[in-house]
């Protein structure tokens, strides 16, 4: 029972210090990275709107993987299971998952009038976490870049050097 608990207390507290979360739904090919709150125990999102992040592959009643990375490191916390689960708009579940998503939407183009557009025009899922979390990995599970015959590698420019230099004695003195 003591290992649950602590299980739901890690879960919990990564997700809410969290600013993004890593959301591979089932069949996806890869994560995404997604905006989101923590609400009455679960990872709530909106989405799939115009203007709004994608939800790809989160289907209501479904499963996806979650992975919760530190703010302030970018390494990996914790990766578990969650129950995907659509709420009807205007319900009462909804409206308090939309009154907390409101105060973390970033640069809405309506403000005040963004909740009805989601209600018309965006799904709003809550991400229940199932089950104890995953085992770490023990690879890096880094993709290889694609090959590309782009590059960024050209020459050092002549005056480079010379401005490099000239910036360190102005700062010394």
């Amino acid at each position: 029972m003591t290992s649950e608990l602590l299980d739901q207390a890690l879960v919990e507290e990564a997700v809410k210090k969290s600013g993004l979360i890593w959301v591979r739904g089932a069949g996806a090919p890869a994560a995404r990275a997604l905006w989101h709150v923590w609400h009455e125990g679960a990872a709530c999102l909106v989405g799939d709107g115009p203007g709004e992040q994608p939800l790809p592959h989160l289907a209501d009643g479904g499963s996806a993987e979650v992975t919760v990375r530190s703010k302030d490191k970018g390494g990996r916390l914790v990766t578990f299971t969650a129950t995907v689960t659509e709420l009807a708009p205007e319900s009462e579940q909804w409206q308090a998952a939309v009154a907390e998503l409101k105060g973390k939407r970033l640069n809405a183009p309506d403000g005040e009038a963004m909740p009805a557009r989601w209600a018309r025009e965006c799904r709003v899922l809550r991400l229940e976490p199932a089950g104890a979390p995953l085992p770490l990995p023990d690879g890096s599970l880094a993709e290889a870049p694609l090959p590309s015959p782009a590059t960024t590698r050209e020459p050092v420019p002549a005056g480079l050097p010379k401005l490099l230099f000239k910036r360190r004695k102005r700062a010394r003195s």
